[in-house]
């Protein structure tokens, strides 16, 4: 199978492309099938007794992502391996995990930052990590769906509005994660749009 890379997406090495579960041979197919196994994730992760309580903690993002990918990818759940164009050194990720789930309750606890400003540090520092293979867009959207869930915020509108391509959406996101490299939130925080309310 061939598989298709899209403007910012991660591609994989011929190991982790050799990882697939079923036998799908369309990119079309894949996407169908990833789509499917993110839904039964995020209804598992809404009901989890796991994800409301530890939502916070490496193994817990793990699993997530083994959840929303485990039916189609053997490498699910599990920190990569190799060196990709975008995320720390692989030997960094438990570390780097770990320091950002201790931020974030440290944040929350102290009001440290706007909720909105929370939610866009989180995502972006998941992203800049980069911990698998791949699905980490994916994997990052829905952890700070969730953690704003469990701090009850409203979740992000992810760029969400009517008459805009998802296209265009695609490229105001990495847009915004490009200015979030520089120091520069404002354009993740607006594309996410949660107000700033404090936390």
């Amino acid at each position: 199978m061939t598989f298709e890379n899209p403007d910012g997406a991660t591609p994989l090495d011929l190991d982790e492309a050799g990882a697939l579960i079923p036998s799908l041979s369309t990119q079309a197919e894949l996407n169908e099938f990833e789509f499917l196994n993110i839904a039964e994730a995020i209804d598992w992760a809404e009901r989890s007794r796991k994800i409301k309580a530890d939502l916070l903690r490496p193994d817990t993002l793990r699993l997530l992502h083994k959840r929303m990918f485990g039916r189609t990818w053997r490498w699910a759940g599990q920190y990569r391996t190799t060196q990709k164009s975008i995320g720390v050194e692989a030997f960094r990720i438990s570390t780097e995990l770990l320091n950002l789930t201790e931020d974030v309750k440290c944040w929350l606890e102290f009001g440290s930052y706007p909720r909105g400003e929370i939610a866009a540090r989180f995502h972006h520092r998941l992203v800049v990590i980069h911990p698998f293979p791949n699905g980490n867009g994916r994997h990052a959207r829905l952890a700070t769906d969730l953690l704003c869930e469990r701090e009850r915020w409203p979740r992000s509108l992810w760029g969400a509005a009517e008459g805009v391509e998802p296209g265009e959406v695609r490229s105001r996101y990495l847009d915004s994660l490009r200015q979030a490299d520089r120091h520069d939130l404002s354009a993740l925080i607006s594309f996410m749009g949660i107000d700033p309310a404090p936390g």
